[in-house]
Formats: C-alpha cells, sequence, structure tokens
C-alpha cells in the first residue's frame, strides 16, 4: 500500500516520526513524504528530522510565507502534480496547518481516501484559520483518527463518527519514547539570536509564543515579555522565526535582563526543557500538552480552549496577553494528584497502523 505523507511544520514531523518509524519495518506500506516547506528554518524542520530519524522527505516543496490564500494555493497545485505522478492508494495528513488544508482539498477531489490523524478538535471560533483548515480536512477525509474523546464528540456532533476512531495521540507516543533519550543532562547549549552559545540554567521558566495574535500586535507581545520578565526566575524564550525580527526590534529599545532569547531548538532540547522546566508559558497546541505529559504547570496565552482534557485543577489555564493575568495564573496552586492520561496509552501510531491495515489491506 502505497502511502503518501504530507507535513510542512514542527508538530507534524513530530507526529509522522512514530508512525514513519512504523512503515519502514512494515513491508505492507511504502511511505512517500512530501515537506511543502512551510517551516522553512534549518531549526525548525532539518534538525526534527535527523533527531527522529524520519526518512528523507521525497519532494520538498519550499513553499513558505504569505498569506494564507497565496501559500495554499501554492501548495494545491504542487500537490496535485505529485499526486498524480506518484499514484498513492492513500493520503495520511497531520493536525491543521495550511499544509494539511492543501493536503485535502487537492487529494480529495482526485477521488484518493485521505486519513487524517488528530480529527475532531475544536476551538468553536472561525476567526481562527487552523478552525477552519481542521473542519474541512475532517468533512473531506475517509478515515478520522482522534485524540481524545472530547475530540470524538465534535466528530459525533458534526455527523462525522462513522469513519472517526478514537485512538489516543501520537504526540504522546513521541512523548514517551524519545524523552528515554533525554535524561537529566543538558543534551545542548542554547544558541542566542545573535549565534552566541549560551548553557541552560539550572531552574526556569518555559515561553514559546509564536501566534499572530500575540506577535503582530506589539503591546500584547511587550506584556507578555514583561510578564516573563518579572518572574523569580530566568525564562528560556526559543524565538519562532517568524517573530525574530520584532523580537530583535524591541529588545533595540529595552533591556530584558531575565529573558533568555534564543533560537529555535529541536525536540530533544525542547523535551528537555518541558520536563525540567518551572513552569511554562505558551500559546501552542503541541506545548501545553507535553505540559501536561511532563506534569508542569502550563499558562496558554490564547482565547479558546484547544485541549479541554488538560483544563483541570490549574494543570492548564488560558491567560490574555496581559501581564497581570499571565502572573496570576502562574501563582496559583497545581496539583497533579489523582493524575491520570486522557491522551492514550502511547501505542496510538500502532493503533492507526492496525485500522489502516484492517479497512485498506484486506
Amino acid at each position: 500500500m502505497k502511502i503518501v505523507t504530507i507535513v510542512g511544520a514542527r508538530p507534524q514531523f513530530i507526529k509522522a516520526a512514530v508512525l514513519s518509524r512504523i512503515f519502514e519495518k512494515d513491508s505492507s506500506f511504502d511511505e512517500v513524504i512530501i515537506h511543502t516547506g512551510q517551516h522553512y528554518d534549518s531549526n525548525m524542520s532539518d534538525v526534527f528530522f535527523q533527531e527522529l530519524a524520519i526518512p528523507k522527505p521525497k519532494y520538498n516543496l519550499g513553499i513558505s510565507g504569505g498569506s494564507h490564500g497565496k501559500m495554499t494555493g501554492e501548495m494545491i497545485i504542487c500537490i496535485e502534480e505529485i499526486v498524480l505522478k506518484e499514484k498513492p492508494d492513500m493520503i495520511l495528513l497531520y493536525g491543521d496547518t495550511n499544509s494539511t488544508l492543501a493536503g485535502a482539498i487537492a487529494t480529495s477531489k482526485l477521488n484518493i481516501p485521505i486519513a487524517h490523524v488528530e480529527a475532531g478538535g475544536r476551538l468553536g471560533t472561525m476567526s481562527n484559520p487552523e478552525e477552519i483548515n481542521r473542519i474541512i480536512t475532517d468533512h473531506v477525509s475517509s478515515t478520522l483518527f482522534a485524540c481524545t474523546a472530547s475530540a470524538m464528540d465534535f466528530l459525533k456532533k458534526e455527523g462525522l463518527l462513522e469513519k472517526a476512531y478514537l485512538v489516543g495521540d501520537p504526540m504522546y507516543d513521541a512523548f514517551r519514547y524519545y524523552s528515554g533519550n533525554v535524561g537529566d543532562n543538558c543534551p545542548e547549549k542554547l544558541i542566542k539570536l545573535d549565534g552566541t552559545l549560551i548553557t541552560c540554567p539550572n531552574e526556569f521558566y518555559y515561553l514559546t509564543c509564536h501566534r499572530q495574535e500575540n506577535t503582530d500586535i506589539e503591546e500584547k507581545q511587550l506584556n507578555i515579555l514583561d510578564a516573563m520578565e518579572s518572574l523569580d526566575k530566568p525564562c528560556v524564550y526559543p524565538v519562532h522565526p517568524r517573530n525574530s525580527g520584532k523580537v530583535k526590534e524591541i529588545c533595540s529599545s529595552r533591556d530584558y535582563m531575565n529573558v533568555m532569547f534564543v533560537q529555535p531548538v529541536g525536540y530533544l532540547m525542547s523535551i528537555y526543557l518541558t520536563k525540567h522546566a518551572e513552569k511554562i508559558i505558551t500559546d501552542s497546541g503541541g506545548l501545553q500538552r507535553e505540559a501536561y505529559f511532563a506534569k508542569k504547570q502550563c499558562v496558554t496565552v490564547f482565547d479558546y480552549v484547544a485541549w479541554p482534557e488538560t483544563m483541570v485543577k490549574n494543570r492548564n489555564q488560558l491567560a490574555k496577553p496581559m501581564k497581570s493575568d499571565i502572573l496570576n495564573k502562574l501563582s496559583r496552586n497545581v496539583t497533579f494528584d489523582d493524575y491520570d492520561m486522557p491522551f492514550g496509552d502511547s501505542h496510538a501510531a500502532e493503533k492507526i497502523i492496525a485500522i489502516l491495515k484492517e479497512r485498506y489491506l484486506r
């Protein structure tokens, strides 16, 4: 069975790693990977393929930047051409990026079955671009793999339950698998934005902030950074490439002594930062789950609940991009007593493969 896997961004590389590892060992499958290039920076792309031992993409489209429409449109054209050439039996898509949407649109019109991993996630607002990507992809896909019970509930409301399977979260598979390669010793030095190598502190907070809602308006970004500056320990902040110009501009006129602005880190380093951070502040859908996996308090600077399962006992709390709200949420007591794992048993990939075999390899 020939499968074309379409990826383009960091979270998709992580999920793809656990399935691609099984595909390589199973002669029933022939996987062809298309990398759209949506995350083009070496620290956001190449390092993940190297660290996670993902097979080298057969195609790298090099498409990034520009408006949502321009990016998605260029991807659709290129993906269609490749799929017509490769003639796969199935398309495998992950998550909710423009790469996912482009793959869904291009291949659904070619009448090729689509499997969507991480199906059913909903924020409840069409103002979020990823929400549109998720909904369209779920509705044109042939098989839906949901991470959580809440995702299955959303799929049921939209009449999609008959083609949906609750398998767990491949990101939890990856976190468990690769955590074994990350001990208590920091795997690498951090690299400042100017290229200087620095050592990760023993005690620190971990911040990621990349959403346009938080970075395009300077006042919001300043509030987030001012909150980090007020913390009792240093804050490690790997700066996303799309935001590095703005951060450098801010730092040219303001001194942040407590915030360590560094270049993007690889997956293994991110696992280390997650497992050893005092607390985590993020606007990433992936890192808030990884914080939960690691039993770390997380404050998510976002207006909508992405993963309801994490929003218990102050383990994950939403905050406005306001210094006072972020610090208030971070100050609350958190317990991981009665901790359970609503993201599966770390065998989601095996379940996905088994279902694909049962449905398409009879």
